[in-house]
């Protein structure tokens, strides 16, 4: 019996070098034997950051990924932000494969999307030095709440660090090191379901002030906060675009339209992006005057992509 597929999202700290995204693109694609599919890739030069889906087995996954990580390592150099602090990007990170995760589309597929989130961050430990966190519902032991990838990221690479060498607090990598490698970070890896990254341009004259203000609200615990929403506001294009980024992590119950329409009570939006991949239920009742910059329902709905 074939398992479920699965797919995998890992996010690298490149939005802006295309031999280096073309060679992690590589990486995870694979020979023809491997097994996998990437099915998208998204890059963005503000953000300094590129987000591959790829479908496969547990197994090929993990291989893919691994693959992909072992080339982040050898080409991007997080120790060049401490001379350089603005080319790091406009997005919180803090590795060269910030994040990873293995996200399964139905509850039959949870155990092995565990599986293969902890067999990788053991494996990318192992050979190639690089501390792995664990984060969301692998942390979760029924005493404690799960760990927010936020909550490891706050502060970037530079404050990670100080962590887990402060003796008071001695933040521990739940695999290999106890220090961040010296040109590619740490790594935080997961097991979850679908969510969605999502971003929404607003229209001038909104500002960088305006969005970080409106991504208050908005967010989970904000003043007019929706569930599982994280915001943050930035600014593109050398300050001339302001943008809300957000991650829907409860898509099935939280649409991108009630998003775009809780945005909608505080400023006026230009335009929507898509990065990555959703599956259709967010996209249910979208509106039909908000364009979805270079969005192609074929392939960027995951039962299209995959499809069923």
């Amino acid at each position: 019996m074939t398992s479920p597929p699965l797919l995998a999202v890992p996010n690298f700290s490149e939005g802006r070098n295309p031999t280096t995204i073309d060679a992690l693109a590589a990486a995870l694609e694979g020979a023809p034997a491997a097994g996998t599919r990437l099915l998208d890739v998204h890059t963005d030069l503000d953000h300094h950051r590129s987000v591959f889906t790829t479908a496969g087995e547990a197994a090929q996954l993990v291989d893919a990924v691994l693959r992909a990580a072992r080339v982040a390592r050898d080409r991007i150099d997080l120790s060049a932000e401490h001379a350089d602090p603005e080319g790091g990007g406009q997005h919180p990170h803090v590795g060269a494969l910030d994040v990873a995760p293995f996200v399964y589309l139905g509850p039959e597929a949870r155990g092995a999307a565990c599986a293969a989130a902890l067999a990788f961050a053991d494996a990318l430990a192992a050979t190639l030095a690089i501390p792995a966190f664990l984060y969301g519902e692998l942390t979760q032991d029924g005493k404690h709440p799960a760990r927010a990838r936020a909550e490891l990221r706050l502060g970037g690479l530079a404050r990670l660090q100080q962590r887990m060498a402060d003796t008071g607090e001695r933040l521990r990598a739940d695999f290999g090191p106890h220090r961040p490698h010296p040109t590619a970070g740490a790594t935080l890896v997961s097991a979850r379901p679908p969510l969605v990254a999502f971003n929404l341009q607003l229209a001038p004259p909104a500002s960088l002030d305006d969005a970080r203000a409106i991504a208050a609200r908005v967010r989970e615990g904000g003043s007019s906060g929706l569930p599982g929403v994280r915001a943050i506001g930035i600014a593109l294009q050398r300050g001339t675009v302001a943008q809300v980024s957000m991650n829907v992590e409860r898509p099935f119950e939280v649409g991108l339209a009630e998003v775009v329409a809780h945005v909608r009570e505080l400023a006026p939006v230009a335009s929507a992006e898509l990065v990555g991949l959703a599956p259709a239920a967010a996209l249910e009742g979208f509106p039909g005057d908000v364009e979805i910059v270079g969005f192609d329902p074929q392939r960027h709905v995951i039962e299209n992509a995959l499809g069923a």
